[in-house]
């Protein structure tokens, strides 16, 4: 299983529950829960059953805080403080790698054509 984000899973809807969340970023829906409690930019709204809905803005939060603790090896407090102390340098960051990644698959595609 490979572990990073998958973005392609967006479909424009308003409201994602967590386990479509969980499957964008290919972990378990407890990991998600984890972060919300320990992460106060996770804020997903409840519906009456109590059932965790996301925005976008709560997933696009994830990604950063997937990026610095599962893809750079930030422990949850040092991913805190940059978050606190340099959010868009992270923002700038997690967009460039994510480039990368799309360049290496399409690399990747383009070597296997030939």
């Amino acid at each position: 299983m490979s572990s990073e984000f998958n973005s392609s899973k967006l479909s424009g809807k308003l409201y994602y529950s967590i386990g479509e969340v969980a499957d964008m970023f290919e972990v378990n829906a407890s990991l998600i829960r984890f972060w919300e409690k320990e992460f106060s930019i996770i804020k997903p709204k409840k519906n009456n059953k109590g059932n965790r809905l996301f925005t976008v803005k709560d997933i696009e939060n994830l990604q950063l805080i997937y990026h610095l603790v599962k893809e750079r090896g930030y422990t949850l407090e040092g991913a805190k403080k940059k978050l606190r102390e340099n959010r868009d340098e992270t923002i700038q960051h997690a967009a460039i790698v994510s480039k990368l990644k799309d360049i290496k698959s399409f690399l990747i595609e383009l070597n296997e054509a030939l």
